[in-house]
C-alpha cells in the first residue's frame, strides 16, 4: 500500500501536517470542524482501495470507476461525496504527440482523495501551489478541486496553443508549391486533436452544472476561479472542434492535389511517349531489311530521315507545350 499512496496530509488554516493514520486524521478533522484530509493514490488495485473506501464511506460504483479507469470525463454526486473524472494531457514537442492520463477525485466535506492512473498528471505542482495559497485552502476540499481543475485545463490551453501552430504548419506545407507526402502527418495530427477533444469536450457540460450549483454566492472567490476555468475549457473545446474540421478540409485538399498532380504526370508521360513514338516508328520502318524501299539509294536519305524525325518531334513538343501538357 505504501507504493500506492503518493501523498497523505491534513491541511488546516493553511498549514500542512503529515499523516500516519488516515482514519484517525479524518476523525480529527471531523471532530475539530476545520481542516481536511488529502490522500493521493496512484494506480491502486481493488484490494488496495477497499480499506480506504470503507474508512471514507465511498460509493462502490465510484470506487469501481476509479480502480478500472478509462472513464469519460464527468462530475457525479454520490450522497455527500462528489466524484470527478478528468483526462490529463501532456504534449511532447519532439514528435507533436499527446499523451493521456487520468485523475479521479473524491470530494467530501472533510476529505479529498485523488487517484491518478498512468504516468501523466502528477498533482505535485498543485500541492506546492496550494501550500502558498491560504485563500484557496480556506475553501477546503472544494478549493483543492477548483485548483486541480484549473491545473488540468491550463494544460489543455498549452496544448491548444501547440496544436494551433502544428495545424498552421501542416496547412502551409500542403498548399506550398513543393511536393510532399503529408497524408500521414495530417492523420497523426487528427489523432492528437481527437485525444484533446475526448478530454475537453465531455467536461464542459458537467463543469457548467457545477458552476450553476455553486453559483448562489456572487462574491465567492472559488466560484470566480471555477468560472474562469470553465471559460478556458469552452474556448479549448471550440478550438479543437475547429482544428478537427480544418484538418479534414486540409486532408481533402491534399488528396485532391495528389489526384491533380497524378493527372499532370500522366499527361506529361503521354506527351513524351507520343513524341518518342514518331522516331521509333520511322526508325522501325527503315530498319526493315527490304530491298525495294524508297530513299535507300538516295544520297541524302539518312540525314533527311533524321531531319524528319527531329522536325515532327519538335512540332509535337511545341503543340503539347501550347496546350499545357508539358
Amino acid at each position: 500500500m505504501a507504493g500506492v499512496i503518493v501523498d497523505v496530509a491534513t491541511y488546516a488554516e493553511g498549514h500542512r501536517e503529515e499523516v500516519g493514520d488516515v482514519e484517525a486524521a479524518l476523525a480529527r478533522c471531523e471532530q475539530d470542524g476545520h481542516g481536511f484530509l488529502w490522500l493521493g493514490l496512484k494506480d491502486p488495485t481493488a484490494e488496495e482501495f477497499a480499506g480506504i473506501s470503507r474508512q471514507l464511506g465511498l460509493h462502490r460504483l465510484a470506487v469501481e470507476d476509479a480502480v478500472v479507469g478509462h472513464q469519460r470525463p464527468k462530475v457525479e454526486r454520490y450522497g455527500d461525496t462528489l466524484f470527478v473524472v478528468l483526462k490529463v494531457l501532456e504534449y511532447h514537442e519532439a514528435d507533436s504527440s499527446v499523451e493521456t492520463g487520468e485523475v479521479m477525485l473524491f470530494v467530501g466535506e472533510r476529505f479529498l482523495v485523488t487517484v491518478r492512473r498512468g504516468e501523466v498528471g502528477s498533482l505535485k505542482p498543485v500541492r506546492d501551489l496550494l501550500q502558498h495559497d491560504q485563500q484557496r485552502l480556506s475553501h477546503g476540499p472544494r478549493g483543492v478541486l477548483h485548483a486541480v481543475l484549473d491545473h488540468v485545463v491550463d494544460g489543455y490551453v498549452e496544448i491548444d496553443t501547440a496544436l494551433d501552430q502544428d495545424v498552421s504548419e501542416v496547412e502551409e506545407q500542403v498548399f506550398s508549391p513543393a511536393r510532399s507526402s503529408d497524408a500521414q502527418t495530417i492523420y497523426s495530427l487528427k489523432r492528437e486533436v481527437l485525444e484533446v477533444r475526448r478530454a475537453a469536450s465531455p467536461l464542459v457540460a458537467p463543469l457548467k452544472q457545477l458552476v450553476d450549483r455553486d453559483g448562489s454566492d456572487p462574491d465567492d472567490h472559488a466560484l470566480f476561479v471555477l468560472r474562469d476555468v470553465l471559460d478556458h475549457l469552452v474556448l479549448v473545446a471550440e478550438h479543437v472542434e475547429g482544428y478537427d474540421r480544418l484538418l479534414t478540409d486540409i486532408l481533402n485538399a491534399h488528396l485532391a492535389q495528389v489526384s491533380v498532380r497524378q493527372n499532370e504526370d500522366m499527361r506529361k508521360i503521354s506527351a513524351w511517349a507520343a513524341i518518342f513514338a514518331v522516331p521509333t516508328l520511322i526508325a522501325g520502318v527503315y530498319g526493315m531489311n527490304f530491298q525495294h524501299m524508297p530513299e535507300l539509294s538516295w544520297r541524302f536519305g539518312y540525314p533527311g530521315c533524321v531531319a524528319l524525325m527531329v522536325g515532327v518531334c519538335y512540332l509535337l513538343w511545341r503543340q503539347f507545350k501550347r496546350v499545357g501538357w508539358l
